[in-house]
């Protein structure tokens, strides 16, 4: 049997188990039933998230330890809900709450993909269409970050920016708005093949030696568009590309 020619599975949470699609559900039951606080319930949050959510979590903590003594900023590709863009910032803040150039950026369209396209088909991705991921939290998460901003060191320096819209077209315009842009982590969420090479055209080339470039789907027949873009990127460039014993998804590799 050809096991490569596999059923088209669903943009997010596709490769769920039946009892994993349930999980959620289940959860949010007991949550709902529990008589505490909403706020007791949050401070004990490890009860109620999935067990992936937190191997994310870790995931990231990893890759932030490692850039702890390189300069630069943290730049995200792919906001989404902005689980990584306020973990990037939360980690920050306790890790190093001094340090008032690191900055943390997130690129998104906040309206899901704005374009799919060639490189980014395949059989088990057909079904990607424009506006998949669309996640409406730019201005939830503008707020959040005023309130993260009230309680942490320095709060008064700006710490994280998003930056909206078409990323094939922010980026290169961002970057000359910010000559001085160094990253010492560039993490490439953005799944699609034409606004990853646009990342890694203009973001690469101003990470020191040290600086973790970061895959979220590098090597997943659901994406091909990151995998190509990386290798059309790195065509005389060979990246030792890592893993966390813990997390299956997630490559990174240290720039010599």
């Amino acid at each position: 049997m050809d096991r490569t020619k596999t059923a088209p599975v669903k943009v997010s949470g596709g490769l769920r188990t039946l009892a994993e699609q349930q999980e959620a559900a289940r959860n949010r039951a007991l949550f709902e039933a529990n008589p505490s606080s909403w706020e007791t319930k949050l401070e004990n949050f490890p009860k109620y998230v999935r067990r992936q959510n937190l191997t994310r979590f870790l995931a990231l903590y990893e890759l932030f330890k490692r850039v702890l003594p390189v300069k630069g900023s943290v730049v995200e590709c792919g906001v989404n809900h902005g689980f990584g863009l306020m973990t990037w910032a939360k980690l920050s803040a306790i890790m190093e709450p001094v340090n008032l150039t690191r900055r943390i950026y997130g690129f998104d369209t906040f309206e899901g993909f704005p374009g799919v396209g060639a490189e980014d088909r395949s059989a088990a991705s057909s079904h990607v269409r424009v506006g998949d991921l669309a996640a409406d939290v730019h201005d939830e998460l503008e707020q959040l970050v005023e309130i993260y901003d009230s309680t942490r060191f320095l709060g008064h320096v700006a710490k994280v920016n998003m930056v909206r819209g078409d990323a094939t077209r922010t980026i290169p315009e961002f970057i000359e708005a910010n000559p001085h842009l160094v990253v010492s982590l560039l993490y490439l969420d953005f799944d699609l093949y034409a606004p990853t090479k646009v990342a890694l055209e203009h973001f690469l080339p101003r990470m020191p030696a040290g600086a973790v470039l970061a895959f979220d789907e590098l090597d997943n027949p659901l994406w091909p568009g990151e995998t190509l873009a990386m290798l059309e990127s790195h065509a005389q460039r060979r990246l030792k590309l890592e893993r966390l014993e813990f997390d299956p998804y997630i490559a990174f590799a240290v720039l010599q």
